[in-house]
């Protein structure tokens, strides 16, 4: 699923494909927002972790999970 996070005083998002569920991030913000951890720590698909200071946390997005389309269809 796409994660999108806005970090404060920074002009782009973070976006990243995360095989983690919906349930796991929210609970991950929700530790970070918190102050149980300083941290928001996400994996990502290939296993690279995102680190993003909890107090500079401006929103983050959660997405449903995403299904590639390949080729051309119809509409």
């Amino acid at each position: 699923m796409e994660v999108k996070i806005g970090v404060q005083h920074v002009n782009r998002e973070l976006v990243l494909e995360s095989e983690q569920s919906p349930d796991e991030v929210q609970e991950q913000v929700a530790n970070a927002l918190s102050g149980k951890s300083n941290l928001l720590e996400l994996t990502d698909d290939k296993g690279r972790k995102v680190l993003v200071p909890a107090d500079r946390l401006a929103y983050v997005e959660i997405g449903e999970p995403s299904v590639r389309k390949v080729g051309f269809g119809a509409i």
